[in-house]
């Protein structure tokens, strides 16, 4: 586990045995995201509010292992992750608190919360299908939804990351409160039988298998293409040339979008800072930081957008409360493994 600090170190926090107590003017944050524009996102809301961000950082799950650890000692205040499925481990452990923000219930659609207010979705990341421009033509080849990818007739040909990854996970979730566990077993079951190749690799790699015409469709979350596409590396920028993107069930429910999220830790020392905290990241100035970031898709409506997500245009999103991603993980899980999707 990786531990960044901005201010004292939390570390050091800990050592010095104030863990129990609330410190003035502070907020504990344990994040699983990752990304260098975070720290932006920190020191952003301490020059606004005058609060100063602790950060320790690692992958959710120990995260939620190190909170249930230290119990009624521990100093966090705000967790943050990413996919509606994390959050929704974390929900089940006793990690958040209830919060009722009237800034966060008026700035971030009701899609994008849990309905108690256990955790707030802060970004959205679009899981979208890509496909080699060279030997594919979507239109012609009548793919068009996730359900598509399912079809006899796109035998051999997809490339997708294993289902151990939540975000497949959450798309098969998805399926399941759509169609119900049946049909999307049936689904995975048919997804499985047209692979490629065996899933390896993140999702930048179904990118360059597309791109290498190792298959001629992959699945994977948008940013990771606008990554390559804005790339200074020039190969990288080639690999995305090579493939275009459908964004799926526009005739329909829309396209599957997952969120990059926060709650109140229970027990939280500093709960005035960590609402504050929350209430800023949903504030324009935080969405662009959120935008530039990662090319992520804000989720307050009207804030800036990352100029290739802007000619994108507008796009139709599946209108269902994220939570239910979490709430299907199990099924999702048991079915993957049913069919083999290992």
């Amino acid at each position: 586990m990786r531990v960044r600090m901005i201010g004292l170190y939390l570390a050091l926090f800990c050592l010095l045995g104030l863990s129990q107590a609330a410190a003035a003017d502070v907020v504990n944050v344990y994040s699983a995201r990752h990304y260098d524009a975070d720290d932006e996102l920190y020191a952003a809301f301490t020059e606004e509010t005058g609060f100063e961000v602790r950060l320790l950082e690692g992958d959710s799950d120990q995260l939620i292992e190190r909170i249930k650890r230290e119990g009624a000692a521990s100093p966090a205040d705000v967790m943050i992750t990413v996919d509606a499925g994390r959050l929704w481990r974390a929900e089940q452990e006793g990690i958040f608190q209830a919060i009722d923000s009237d800034v966060l219930n008026e700035r971030i659609p009701s899609r994008l919360r849990h309905p108690d207010g256990l955790w707030f979705g802060f970004s959205q990341r679009l899981r979208v299908i890509f496909y080699n421009r060279e030997n594919f033509d979507p239109e012609a080849e009548n793919l068009s939804s996730y359900e598509d990818l399912a079809d006899p007739r796109f035998e051999d040909r997809i490339c997708i990351r294993s289902s151990t990854n939540i975000y497949n996970q959450s798309l098969l979730a998805s399926l399941i409160h759509e169609h119900g566990e049946d049909a999307a077993a049936e689904w995975a079951q048919g997804l499985v039988n047209n692979l490629a190749r065996p899933p390896q690799g993140g999702d930048t790699d179904q990118i360059r298998g597309a791109a290498a015409g190792e298959c001629e469709i992959a699945v994977a979350n948008h940013y990771y293409y606008l990554r390559l596409l804005l790339s200074d590396d020039a190969a990288d920028r080639e690999v995305a040339e090579r493939v275009g993107i459908v964004f799926p069930n526009q005739d329909g429910r829309g396209v599957h979008a997952n969120v990059g999220g926060a709650g109140v830790v229970d027990g939280a020392p500093n709960r005035e800072a960590a609402v504050a905290l929350l209430e800023f990241l949903a504030s324009d100035r935080a969405q662009a930081i959120f935008a530039r970031g990662n090319n992520e898709y804000p989720v307050v409506d009207g804030a800036e957008r990352v100029e290739a997500i802007e000619e994108w245009g507008d796009l139709v999103f599946d209108d269902v409360n994220v939570s239910v991603y979490g709430r299907y993980n199990p099924a999702a899980v048991r079915i993957a493994d049913r069919v083999g999707w290992r």
